[in-house]
């Protein structure tokens, strides 16, 4: 149990202005992160969401109910949660992009840790491992411990258990031949238990790690910081059937628009992609009303699944008497479209694919229950977790984008920025600034005149469902919103040169 006098450090050091540690010892990490989730949780107000450990883990702190990520897709995300730097300041805009490759010296969130006496850890999908990408081994002082993400328990599934294609690209098999591999279900829902899924496995390790460095910490005094990643809800929806029993299908909502926003341009939307990949969506990524309740129904299911394989982690976090000293963080990789526009997945700049949830817990800093509206990015967090363990500030070498979040966490009605920032990459660069009210995109690709980009506009307080592009009707407010863009770097195209400038 955390001692006594900690708490009253906390705040005193926070009333100085400093860190929580300052003076005292350093609190423990735990970085709850999870793939393709949503805010479809209770806490954040869902009706039909069944997530009651998540939501006892709002009540316990902060919930940012304005978090977006940085780019919605898994690698690129990941990357700007630990080095807490926007793709555009980066180049790693995609799925195979590598790290070292383009940051070779870049001191990521586990490494900013570790050189400052903390041990840092790695289990389940933390980085993105696959698609020829092979994550960031060295940003924890011992090896990753891996799982799966694609995985299935029913043979029918796999073809009678033959390698698919998103387990090939997953796990860097037969990445010149995907094509010629067969599709896998995109959901089953067998008789089973939480540890015959990866994340019911990642659970018991995670809390395996928890009891080692509780006696770690007791035995020689070492904080800890342990990242663990759950899978679920990212396809395909395999997980055991009384999850799937936990929800009525018919009571799932379901798409109250499956056409593009009126003048989105065209660049804006996709066809297909992920979605196609598995069985039974057709191949162009047409999908049926009824195939659409079944899909649905199978995200709230992994939702579900997920909330009570965190739950385990949480409750062995207090039976071991480590909550009063460890910061708890709970972050959705990025948001994921449920037939919204006529979209699946993520991999566009609209709400839905980058608006995730973010809970933060900072014993006697953040007030049980209480959220905040302040716009808040993925990229935030590397800062925010430095102040409070009473480090030094992150400076690189990689660009800081992020800001520190520590005055909301004092009083979530402070402001630390406008807007978050996002993008996406396409035939033309998708560069986005949500603010509470608004959203507004260009697309143009490095370089253009602001002539040739595209423009996007919605009004969230007057269109939260984006069924129409408002460039147009308010060029005032366009310019205005343009000069708030205006105000981030001009972007480094994917692969392009300079990732160390400031």
């Amino acid at each position: 149990m955390i001692r006594p006098c900690l708490i009253a450090l906390v705040t005193l050091a926070l009333a100085a202005g400093s860190g929580i540690a300052s003076g005292g010892e350093r609190p423990n990490v735990l970085l709850l992160l999870v793939d393709d989730l949503k805010p479809a949780l209770g806490c954040y107000g869902d009706a039909a969401a069944r997530t009651p450990h998540l939501d006892a883990l709002a009540a316990r702190g902060l919930r940012f109910d304005l978090a977006y990520c940085n780019q919605a897709v898994c690698a690129p995300s990941r990357f700007t949660l630990m080095l807490g730097s926007h793709p555009t300041s980066t180049g790693l805009y995609g799925l195979d992009s590598r790290l070292r490759e383009r940051l070779p010296d870049a001191v990521t969130l586990p490494q900013h840790f570790a050189a400052h006496g903390y041990r840092t850890e790695s289990i389940g999908k933390v980085y993105h491992v696959g698609h020829g990408n092979e994550g960031d081994p060295q940003s924890f002082t011992v090896p990753p411990h891996k799982d799966k993400v694609i995985e299935y328990l029913d043979p029918a599934s796999t073809h009678g258990g033959q390698l698919t294609r998103e387990e090939a690209l997953f796990t860097n098999q037969a990445l010149d031949r995907i094509r010629s591999l067969p599709r896998g279900a995109a959901y089953e829902s067998p008789d089973a238990s939480d540890t015959d899924y990866a994340d019911g496995r990642i659970a018991d390790e995670t809390v395996k790690r928890l009891r080692a460095a509780r006696d770690r910490r007791q035995r020689d005094g070492t904080p800890f910081l342990i990242a663990a990643g759950f899978v679920r809800p990212h396809l395909p929806f395999s997980v055991p059937k009384r999850y799937w029993d936990l929800h009525d299908p018919a009571a799932l909502p379901q798409p109250s628009r499956t056409t593009p926003p009126d003048g989105a341009p065209p660049v804006a939307m996709k066809r297909g992609g992920e979605i196609a990949a598995y069985d039974p969506v057709p191949d162009d990524g047409t999908v049926e009303p009824d195939l659409a309740r079944r899909l649905i129904h199978g995200y709230y299911a992994s939702v579900s699944y997920v909330d009570a394989q965190i739950g385990r982690v949480v409750a062995a976090l207090d039976a071991l008497g480590l909550a009063d000293e460890t910061l708890v963080v709970l972050w959705g990789d990025h948001g994921f479209h449920l037939g919204d526009h006529g979209l699946w997945t993520k991999h566009t700049n609209y709400e839905q694919a980058n608006r995730i949830p973010l809970l933060l817990i900072a014993p006697g800093v953040t007030t049980p229950g209480s959220a905040t509206r302040q716009p808040t990015e993925s990229v935030d967090l590397f800062p925010t977790l430095a102040e409070l363990a009473g480090l030094p500030a992150p400076t690189g070498p990689q660009p800081i984008d992020g800001i520190s979040l520590v005055p909301v966490l004092r009083d979530p009605a402070a402001r630390v920025r406008d807007h978050a920032y996002h993008v996406f990459p396409k035939a033309k660069l998708g560069r986005a600034i949500r603010t509470e009210r608004h959203r507004f995109v260009e697309w143009k690709k490095p370089g253009e005149p602001d002539a040739a980009a595209l423009l996007e506009l919605y009004d969230y307080e007057t269109d939260p469902g984006e069924t129409r592009n408002l460039a147009a009707d308010f060029p005032d407010l366009v310019t205005s919103l343009r000069k708030i863009l205006a105000r981030h770097p001009e972007p480094l195209p994917p692969g392009g040169s300079g990732p160390n400038r400031k």
